[in-house]
């Protein structure tokens, strides 16, 4: 089994920055990608930014391109969230998930298998 720790969320004035953390412990030899996906009140979960290990691409939803960096080391098993900028609208929960599984798209939410607790992050105006 895998387990995923997140940290670093809190409360922030717009403009304002967080760094997220998300370290995976337990069996990670099948480690394949890392995510970050937020979940605002009423709304569904929704992917931030992902990091694919095999060749190091990363992908930013447009609403936080520019704003966001995703980074990782693979071989620690962490992934780590910088907002800058941060705006009222990016207050969310924030869940680490990690995807196990080769020849899948890392932009689904399904594909993920292992989840964070989430960590809520709030953008005060």
């Amino acid at each position: 089994q895998v387990q995923l720790e997140e940290s670093g969320g809190g409360l922030v004035q717009a403009g304002g920055s967080l760094r997220l953390s998300c370290l995976a412990s337990g069996r990670t030899f099948s480690n394949y990608a890392m995510a970050w996906f937020r979940q605002a009140p009423g709304k569904g979960r929704e992917l931030v930014a992902r990091i694919r290990w095999a060749d190091g691409s990363t992908y930013q939803s447009d609403s936080v391109k520019g704003r966001f960096t995703i980074s990782g080391d693979n071989a620690k098993n962490t992934v780590y969230l910088q907002m800058n900028s941060l705006k009222p609208e990016d207050t969310a929960v924030y869940y680490c998930a990690l995807g196990s599984r080769l020849g899948v798209s890392y932009y689904r939410t399904e594909s993920y298998d292992t989840w964070g607790q989430g960590t809520q992050v709030t953008v005060s105006s």
